[in-house]
């Protein structure tokens, strides 16, 4: 069920103004009561989903649907009325496509928390108006640093529970900037809601009149971010391509998905881990050919010389190009019950490659309150920590800070096909 923490992205989704957004926050702050009225006010459900939550049992303390119910889908969710998977929903406006992921609020389903974030480009953290900033915010906020999140959306949800009152918000707003601080967390902007009533989540609020700016929806649909790795690209090759047929005996091509922009015809590039020099020959998408490639194509890639080139292997720029280590540094965040083992072979899955690691050494792990280092015990269910990796063969990675995108990878239990980690290649936080 962990595989869902993929590296790769939806293909093209670049291309197609969609917005990748996922809600998180501690337990019953409104997450999937947030989406729900999000999908509920802009007309986003269809009539059998409608007619569907108005015959459940599931009901408000003013006798009002439950919107909630439209993004728990286990029947444990339901029962519970909490969520525990993260689940997808769809929906889209005049300006812009969307998918949100509705993550759990438990701690111990930290894990899952993870899979729906890996894929997002937009958090938003719901805070209590009553709790203001607990431990999951300050959980939930080290994980979007970790995954390089591009944007943070802070919503001060159940406004209507402390009479709208500015002086509420403003704590929250300062409280938050300082846990920020602490995380070196930028690109944060604040919203005061009420997900239960409606306010600013579609429609702007005249109950907060204090508010000037936009609601909910009108942010998804404006905000726009910095156009990550404009002049540097990587190319994971998926399968080589050798039909040997009688139309086609000489043809040999690399298939893979373009990480990054600016791979085009006539650039030097690099094979890594091998070291090999080559030239872009020629660029081919469904049969017609391209002078160069986009982020988040699917292509095959053809070089001038015959290089041996497997499953697993990188092409990538030789002006700048990435690692190639069997030995470095990593943040983990650990999905399994049992804790990790220093003496246990584990599968590394990094884009197209797997490869058997061994984590000798647990540096510390960090205490999500205070940012804390703590050294000396194990890592554990949703702990997230710092580990030494060593590789039976090179990795091929970059930085988080430097290509986010080729920064991260999984952990995977060989004895029965678990992912029980997520890993993302940085230097110190």
């Amino acid at each position: 069920m962990y595989y869902l923490f993929v590296v790769a992205h939806f293909a093209n989704l670049k291309t197609m103004n969609i917005l990748k957004f996922i809600t998180a926050g501690s337990v019953d702050d409104g997450k999937s009561t947030l989406i729900g009225r999000l999908l509920y006010d802009t007309n986003s459900i269809l009539d059998d989903q409608l007619e569907a939550i108005q015959k459940a049992n599931r009901k408000n303390d003013d006798g009002t649907v439950d919107l909630a119910i439209l993004t728990d889908g286990l029947k444990a969710e339901r029962e519970q009325g909490i969520t525990i998977d993260v689940a997808y929903k769809y929906f889209q406006t005049e300006k812009r496509k969307f998918i949100i992921a509705d993550a759990p609020g438990h701690i111990q389903y930290t894990r899952n928390m993870i899979t729906g974030a890996s894929n997002s480009d937009l958090i938003i953290i719901l805070i209590d108006a009553r709790k203001g900033v607990i431990e999951q915010t300050k959980r939930h906020s080290f994980i979007a640093k970790l995954l390089s999140l591009k944007k943070v959306l802070v919503c001060v949800n159940k406004m209507d529970m402390v009479d709208y009152d500015l002086a509420v918000y403003e704590n929250i707003k300062t409280d938050y900037l300082k846990l920020a601080a602490n995380l070196k967390l930028n690109n944060i902007d604040f919203l005061p809601v009420s997900a239960l009533k409606g306010d600013n989540i579609v429609n702007p609020s005249e109950r907060i009149s204090w508010y000037d700016g936009p609601t909910l929806l009108e942010y998804l649909e404006q905000v726009e971010f910095e156009v990550d790795n404009t002049d540097t690209w990587r190319f994971p090759v998926q399968w080589v391509v050798r039909p040997q047929s009688d139309d086609l005996p000489d043809y040999r091509g690399y298939a893979g998905r373009v990480i990054g922009n600016g791979l085009k015809v006539g650039e030097e590039i690099l094979v890594l881990p091998s070291g090999v020099k080559s030239t872009v020959k020629a660029i081919e998408l469904d049969q017609k050919h391209l002078s160069h490639a986009e982020d988040g194509q699917s292509v095959i890639v053809h070089l001038t010389d015959d290089v041996d080139i497997s499953r697993g292997d990188f092409i990538v720029s030789a002006v700048k190009p990435a690692s190639a280590e069997r030995t470095f540094e990593a943040n983990v965040s650990w999905f399994e019950n049992k804790p990790l083992d220093t003496n246990q072979v584990y599968l590394l899955q990094n884009q197209t490659k797997t490869t058997k690691i061994k984590i000798p050494e647990v540096h510390y792990k960090f205490d999500v309150n205070t940012q804390e280092r703590i050294y000396d015990e194990e890592i554990r269910l949703n702990d997230i920590g710092r580990i030494t990796i060593k590789a039976a063969e090179e990795i091929v990675f970059d930085l988080n800070k430097d290509f986010s995108q080729n920064a991260r990878a999984i952990i995977i239990d060989p004895r029965n096909n678990l992912t029980v980690g997520a890993l993302t290649i940085e230097e110190l936080v």
